[in-house]
């Protein structure tokens, strides 16, 4: 089974010892999904924890005028999966979808849960992996709220330049909370 990108992500969270990641790798499952699938609806409780090993995933909302809303992107090597409504067990209020072709290891919140009371130290490393996304996430709360919309572009180009030739450019301007207007002419005037 294809587990040595998720050993290495979870080494430089919280190294196992070699029991607890024994039982940490067999409630891995591979599976694989079609572009454009969707993997959670908004209104269903996440039944699943996903690790990327392929392809690129959008998590969105869709407003009450049915416009999308991207919240996120996920690609290799990161947990995927609506984590609010996974680590709740409650109804999600977003979708996630795969964007291109995407692969998998899976596991579900049963597995996982059974682990995390047998193991601590698993237990401590999806809190860090947990802790380290909410920083993400106010961070990026601070980004949509504070800088214009120049900056936000250059900020993403910083930390992810990658993306402009994995995501399309409506989705990533959805994401940094401008027109794909705004965002076409950013890309043709700003260099990094």
């Amino acid at each position: 089974m294809p587990t040595s990108q998720l050993k290495t992500f979870v080494d430089a969270i919280h190294p196992l010892k070699e029991k607890e990641w024994a039982a940490f790798e067999a409630i891995w499952q591979p599976i694989t999904y079609k572009r454009k699938t969707l993997l959670t609806t908004a209104g269903e409780t996440e039944r699943y924890l996903y690790f990327v090993l392929e392809g690129v995933q959008r998590g969105y909302s869709v407003t009450a005028s049915e416009e999308e809303a991207t919240i996120v992107f996920t690609y290799p090597y990161s947990f995927s999966g609506v984590a609010d409504a996974f680590l709740t067990q409650t109804p999600s209020a977003y979708f996630l979808e795969t964007l291109t072709g995407s692969s998998f290891l899976r596991t579900t919140y049963q597995q996982l849960d059974e682990l995390m009371s047998q193991y601590p130290a698993i237990q401590t490393m999806i809190l860090k992996a947990t802790s380290w996304a909410f920083k993400g996430v106010l961070e990026r709360n601070v980004e949509l709220q504070v800088l214009s919309a120049e900056e936000k572009f250059r900020k993403l180009l910083t930390r992810s330049p990658q993306v402009l030739n994995l995501i399309p450019h409506k989705y990533l301007a959805s994401y940094l909370g401008m027109d794909a207007t705004t965002f076409s002419k950013l890309l043709s005037t700003v260099r990094i």
